[in-house]
């Protein structure tokens, strides 16, 4: 069950969990580079991402986005954009003004790093706190009268100094950092909010995480979840821990959008974050394949017959074929795929629709066209993108 939320309109494309967990990546280009950041935006936005975030460093920066924004528009692209800001409330209130979302990090955002470490008395502690939503009012006004939402973004590697002094470098103190720029928004009636708890280890993201939703259903506050592990590198290894990562909160019924962060081209993250979807069944955005590793059991040259099937069968959006290399785990294993292709005798087949034999032992050679040709006769097939622009 996915955690029910309230609905952050962000733009046109609204966030929550009555609507489809959101794809987003961010540019890594100089902002003020404006044909750059433009064309990698779009890059992302042809990709499938449906937010896209650009650092603003300082007010420069901020006021350059309109710049980014109007370019997008005449080109027609109208995705959503998102500032990302740490340090510099200028900058935020000067791009909330232009944008449709702004990132702020509590850590930064009015704390500053300490030359030495500060032990808080209660009386203290308050003082700074009211400090902080002094400080804020400006960008509350701001994003109330421009209808602007705002991401509270805390980061594992980023926590004030006040924060750790009192809370540790903790997933504790991660939430705590998130919750009093909360009590801070929800006090100026500013609602328009989405959370998120970043860090490079994959273990505190699922228990900072777990521990913000268990801290707002507390006090009955129910509001939209970004998620992503920060700093998770690149090729295999990025992919795996964001995966687990996000893929763990996902099935716990947490989140409703996600940022895969590679070393990689910013349109290389959109890819992985829809796989991670379709293997929670979030988002289905493609084909799915069911297909056993081998053993000494098959009956067919299994590797090679998957990779027939896929190229055949990839375009077909939704549809799920199990390809099993014998009857031992085959008919059960696929139980919830749309079409089945099981090895039944050596270089046999049998094809299965759902649950049920519609054909016993076809030739290993004529097995894959006799597949394509029940997905036909069965009303599921439709011809691939490049296939019906040739026609």
């Amino acid at each position: 069950m996915r955690r029910k939320t309230h609905t952050v309109q962000i733009g046109d494309i609204p966030l929550g969990s009555d609507h489809p967990v959101r794809v987003q990546s961010m540019t890594n280009t100089p902002t003020m580079d404006t044909e750059a950041t433009v064309a990698q935006c779009i890059r992302i936005i042809e990709a499938g991402g449906e937010y896209v975030r650009i650092t603003a460093q300082g007010v420069r920066e901020a006021e350059h986005l309109a710049v980014i924004k109007n370019t997008l528009h005449r080109r027609g692209y109208h995705n959503p954009l998102i500032a990302d800001i740490h340090f510099n409330p200028k900058a935020a209130e000067t791009a909330a003004r232009i944008v449709e979302k702004v990132r702020i990090n509590p850590g930064n955002y009015v704390d500053k790093k300490l030359s030495s470490p500060k032990t808080y008395t209660d009386s203290e502690y308050a003082s700074e706190l009211e400090r902080i939503h002094e400080r804020i009012l400006p960008l509350i006004n701001i994003c109330k009268e421009y209808g602007t939402a705002i991401r509270i973004g805390s980061n594992h590697g980023s926590l004030s100094d006040r924060i750790v002094n009192r809370y540790g470098n903790s997933p504790q103190g991660m939430v705590e950092s998130a919750m009093e720029f909360l009590r801070i928004f929800e006090a100026e009636n500013f609602r328009k909010l989405v959370l998120s708890m970043k860090a490079s280890n994959v273990g505190i993201v699922i228990d900072a995480t777990r521990l913000l939703v268990e801290r707002m259903d507390k006090i009955n506050l129910h509001y939209p979840l970004h998620l992503g592990v920060t700093e998770a590198g690149e090729g295999e290894d990025g992919r795996i821990k964001s995966a687990i990562g996000i893929g763990t909160l996902l099935m716990d019924g947490i989140g409703d959008t996600i940022r895969v962060s590679l070393t990689e081209a910013p349109e290389a993250e959109i890819p992985v974050a829809f796989n991670i979807l379709q293997a929670c069944r979030l988002r289905i955005s493609k084909a799915e394949y069911i297909s056993c590793p081998s053993c000494g059991r098959t009956l067919f040259d299994l590797q090679t017959t998957a990779a027939k099937i896929r190229e055949r069968t990839s375009h077909l959006t939704g549809l799920k074929i199990g390809v099993m290399g014998c009857v031992v785990n085959g008919p059960g294993e696929m139980a919830d795929a749309d079409y089945g292709y099981v090895g039944a005798a050596p270089a046999k087949i049998t094809l299965y629709k759902q649950h049920e034999v519609v054909k016993r032992n076809i030739p290993e050679e004529q097995a894959v066209e006799e597949l394509i040709n029940l997905i036909k006769m069965s009303g599921d097939w439709k011809e691939a993108e490049n296939q019906q622009k040739l026609s």
